[in-house]
């Protein structure tokens, strides 16, 4: 059975402007139906890594945070930190990017919480009903503590997971540093001998004794070595690292694998907003010129479908002129394909729709 997505335009007159518009859409959308009072509500979005300009304004975030506070919830801004070294490494860094990025109490109207805590490791282990490749999640407490989650996610391109729409917001936003290694490799890192110095920071960090310092040089014992992510985040040189060494269809799949421990159980709603569909991901600290022209506003309760309408909605747009689609191959007519050929983004769709996550059939209403 398609699942309804609900869509709005970006054209607004003086009786309605866009936030007002997307009120509607959420309201129409059926978000409303759902019971927040008195309930500790997560908004998962991405702050953006300080130097892009592609990432959603605050604006947008406050919308959707004063509906829910308009029927008695208590929202809260979140995401995980970054398993690659950039400002949301750790929690201070991650809350003075989103700061300085717009996102404050003044602007948004409700609090951060970077969910996986001050290093990264604050997680909880949540069983993946029917996962192939990820039996237990470790997703972040505070997403988990949450009584109903709430998905604002700016589409885009992704340079591994062909595009970052809800899935990709919701499952690899959502792991701990563990889990994002969990799902972009086999979660052992390595130490670049170059960058050490030899501090032995990571080895009083290490709960596993998988870390020792010889001649000045750390090492990590991979039999020991947990994936936990802790000597990441304490490493003061940036010295160790992790290898990015997992198939785009199996990053796909744990992504959707991730994503279903984190909705299980609870309800949540979904919005997406095709602006700025920049090449990649808001992780970079820069944004590429926009590949297609402004889209539009998306809502669902099902994420599957409506990263499957908005994926669908940017291929029909026509290419702007002087974007890196130029560059590509023009018979390729899958965009996100001809930006990153190795991706394969229906892997997390249909692996998703097999997980009952949603499904990929949808119906279209415009509002």
């Amino acid at each position: 059975m398609a699942s309804k997505v609900y869509y709005a335009d970006l054209r607004a007159t003086h009786r309605e402007n866009l936030q007002q518009k997307l009120t509607r859409l959420m309201t129409t959308a059926g978000m409303g139906e759902i019971d927040f009072d008195k309930k500790y509500v997560a908004i998962k979005l991405h702050f953006g890594e300080p130097g892009n300009l592609a990432f959603l304004r605050p604006n947008w975030a406050k919308t959707v945070a004063d509906f829910i506070k308009e029927r008695g919830g208590k929202p809260f801004l979140t995401d995980c930190n970054t398993l690659y070294v950039g400002g949301r490494k750790n929690a201070l860094d991650h809350m003075d990017s989103a700061m300085l990025n717009g996102f404050s109490p003044m602007t948004t109207g409700c609090q951060i919480i970077i969910a996986d805590g001050l290093k990264g490791n604050d997680e909880v282990d949540v069983p993946v009903v029917g996962g192939e490749l990820v039996k237990e999640a470790k997703i972040g407490r505070a997403v988990m503590d949450a009584d109903v989650f709430v998905s604002l996610s700016h589409f885009k391109g992704h340079e591994e997971a062909g595009f970052g729409g809800a899935m990709k917001n919701i499952g690899m936003g959502c792991g701990s540093r563990a889990g994002k290694m969990e799902q972009h490799n086999s979660g052992k890192p390595h130490v670049s001998q170059k960058k050490c110095i030899g501090c032995g920071a990571c080895t009083r960090i290490c709960a596993h004794s998988a870390i020792t310092v010889t001649d000045k040089k750390a090492s990590i014992d991979h039999d020991k070595c947990v994936g936990c992510g802790r000597c990441i985040a304490i490493c003061p040189c940036n010295a160790i690292v992790v290898n990015w060494d997992e198939t785009t269809t199996n990053l796909n799949k744990k992504i959707a694998e991730y994503s279903k421990a984190v909705l299980d159980g609870r309800p949540h709603f979904h919005i997406s907003l095709v602006i700025d569909v920049s090449p990649n991901c808001d992780c970079h600290s820069e944004n590429d010129a926009a590949i297609v022209p402004n889209v539009g506003m998306f809502a669902s309760f099902d994420p599957v479908a409506l990263d499957k309408a908005c994926a669908d909605a940017v291929l029909a747009q026509p290419v702007i002129h002087g974007s890196v689609l130029e560059e590509g191959d023009h018979d390729d007519h899958d965009y996100f394909h001809r930006m990153h050929p190795g991706t394969d983004w229906m892997s997390c769709l249909t692996h998703g729709e097999k997980l009952g996550i949603g499904t990929c059939e949808y119906e279209l209403i415009k509002i």
